[in-house]
């Protein structure tokens, strides 16, 4: 047996042998448009992961990982999606500010905050979007300055769609701390603390009728001088490598739930006799070939900006299927004021696929020019 089968024969024995019990109820629970569901749970599961060692599997020994390979990781990732286990709510600090903090934070900063985020102990949320700056990220308005006596940054501005705002503890968020300065110059990078004065986070509602994401205002919000990550103006080069872990191999357990997605919604095809429509089942077909299709792509290594398209574009068709295969029911709530059941829930969420984590403009735009070479698109 090789060593990434018996890693993966590791995990999979410890998974059966703990989502046991009170955990046990937790088996599905979370994830896209659900992260509202039994978020203590899952978070006591979580620490209870740490506990035995399997968070942040993939980083160095000497940072509290295990210092897995990339087909260890691969293999952790789809015996946690095959188990059913809970969604994560440790993803941003784990996946995103972890490994940005061990590629370029200082030893201070890495002794500060890698231990909590490896125990569980602080939650993290990523603060890039503002109103006037979704996808064009370089165009962020909030501001950063030290203070007086040059210990502090105070920061001031707006974030939005700020993923679990509500939970964390912390935000790195994006700022521009050189003034005059435009687009990429002159922004830095900063780990905020969300629980003093000069924060607020409010909830947005969204259409599934649940708030995953918020708004964040920083009024005079302030933070050490020493929480910024590289060098002060160059934040532009630090965000962007967090992006490319964003969209990193934790991915790949994604295509484990798309096909459970696919396996239910084919089952309730033949089910409900939409099967004997030879549009649904031709869809279904489709679909089937363009999962088989992703899931290949991904484990060649595609570039991150060609498989978020795919997946994207496929998930949120998968919902406008879900519809279609669920007929006239689909358009009635499943109970008061507003409950969705699973089906109708993914149509909604899935709106916004081709939109969060770098929309589908921005990402053609990124294959067109960094991997295709051809001109830039003219900006003002």
């Amino acid at each position: 047996m090789s060593s990434v089968e018996e890693f993966r024969a590791e995990i999979r024995a410890w998974l059966a042998d703990h989502l046991v019990g009170e955990f046990a109820e937790l088996r599905g629970r979370g994830g896209p448009g659900r992260e509202h569901e039994a978020f203590e749970g899952r978070l006591a599961w979580e620490r209870h992961m740490a506990a035995h060692g399997w968070t942040c599997v993939g980083w160095p020994v000497e940072h509290g990982g295990r210092g897995a390979s990339l087909e260890e990781q691969i293999a952790f990732h789809e015996e946690y999606a095959l188990a059913d286990a809970p969604a994560r709510v440790n993803h941003i600090g784990e996946q995103l500010l972890g490994p940005t903090l061990i590629a370029f934070g200082t030893e201070e900063q890495k002794k500060r905050f890698l231990p909590p985020i490896v125990a569980v102990e602080e939650l993290w949320c990523q603060g890039y979007s503002e109103p006037d700056a979704g996808s064009d990220l370089a165009n962020v308005r909030t501001r950063g300055a030290l203070s007086p006596d040059g210990s502090q940054w105070v920061v001031d501005g707006q974030k939005i769609w700020t993923s679990l705002a509500h939970e964390a503890q912390w935000c790195f968020v994006v700022a521009r701390t050189e003034p005059g300065s435009r687009r990429h110059a002159g922004l830095s990078y900063l780990l905020v603390p969300l629980d003093r004065p000069g924060v607020e986070v409010r909830p947005i509602v969204q259409l599934t009728g649940t708030s995953e994401f918020n708004e964040v205002f920083f009024d005079g919000a302030r933070t050490d001088a020493s929480h910024v990550v590289g060098e002060p103006g160059d934040g532009w080069r630090i965000a962007m490598a967090t992006l490319g872990f964003e969209r990193g191999v934790s991915t790949l357990g994604q295509q484990v739930g798309f096909r459970r997605e696919w396996d239910a919604l084919a089952e309730l095809a033949r089910k409900n006799g939409a099967i004997t429509d030879a549009l649904i089942r031709d869809r279904l077909v489709q679909a089937w070939i363009d999962l088989e299709a992703m899931a290949a792509s991904a484990r060649r290594g595609i570039d991150p900006s060609v498989g978020k398209l795919h997946w994207a574009a496929w998930h949120r068709g998968l919902g406008e299927l879900a519809m279609d295969v669920c007929g006239a029911a689909s358009t009635v709530a499943a109970g008061e004021p507003y409950e969705l059941d699973d089906w109708q829930r993914l149509f909604l969420f899935s709106r916004a696929d081709t939109i969060y984590a770098g929309s589908d403009e921005i990402q053609k735009n990124i294959v067109a020019e960094r991997l295709l070479g051809l001109p830039k698109e003219a900006r003002v």
